[in-house]
């Protein structure tokens, strides 16, 4: 059982890149809070995104809870550029060696929420150190760089040890789910403690987004 309402945050990578405003507006149109930004160097991952520039052009037309996920080798360099685009949440890679705890910090001072993220084959224990430091943690369930892959489900476990952490010591972040996130899945998350969930390629192709939207952000025990 979830600690938090859930949340479903559709990530704008699986819309319409001649279009991103338009998609934003798919995304507000389905009555949803949060949009997922996701940052690529090519470097971290074997893909290009786009930068603060375009983040700050879709903050002008909306008002959406922004959740930027930085998939780059130096996350540190850029959280300031990111929180000045409009972000509201700013997440971060353990992997890559960088002072993880000092921009952690450093993205609370610019008013962004912070998070920490974990690739699938990260043990889950790399993050502990930061875990009373983080708003949000993101447990990737696919391997970052492409949308549209397979749920991994040997990520379940990895949910579930973060979740038993988070109520053990009294802590208050979300816990979210990135990739091959659809209706069969998010169930599966949302009964090992996930509230927040990443959906992009199965909200954008979904027959019905506003049930589907709906059927995500639904409480286990409705």
């Amino acid at each position: 059982m979830s600690l938090h309402p859930p949340i479903l945050a559709p990530s704008i990578l699986a819309g319409n890149h001649s279009n991103l405003a338009e998609s934003i507006e798919i995304v507000a149109d389905a009555g949803l809070r949060w949009v997922h930004l996701d940052i690529m160097d090519g470097h971290f991952v074997p893909n290009l995104s786009f930068g603060p520039q375009m983040v700050a052009a879709l903050r002008e037309v909306s008002d959406l809870f922004f959740d930027v996920h930085l998939m780059l080798d130096e996350p540190h360099r850029y959280v300031d550029d990111f929180a000045r685009a409009g972000a509201n949440l700013i997440s971060i890679h353990i992997e890559p060696h960088y002072p993880i705890a000092e921009t952690l910090e450093k993205i609370r001072a610019l008013g962004c929420q912070n998070g920490i993220v974990l690739n699938p084959g990260t043990p889950a224990d790399t993050i502990l150190p930061h875990l009373a430091e983080v708003d949000l943690v993101l447990v990737m369930t696919v391997q970052p760089g492409f949308g549209g892959q397979s749920f991994r489900h040997d990520a379940l476990d990895k949910i579930g040890q973060i979740d038993r952490w988070r109520r053990e010591r009294s802590l208050k972040f979300r816990l979210e789910a990135d990739g091959g996130v659809d209706a069969q899945t998010a169930p599966l998350c949302k009964e090992k403690g996930c509230d927040t969930l990443v959906a992009g390629t199965a909200f954008f192709k979904a027959e019905d987004r506003l049930k589907f939207a709906a059927k995500i952000e639904e409480a286990p025990n409705d």
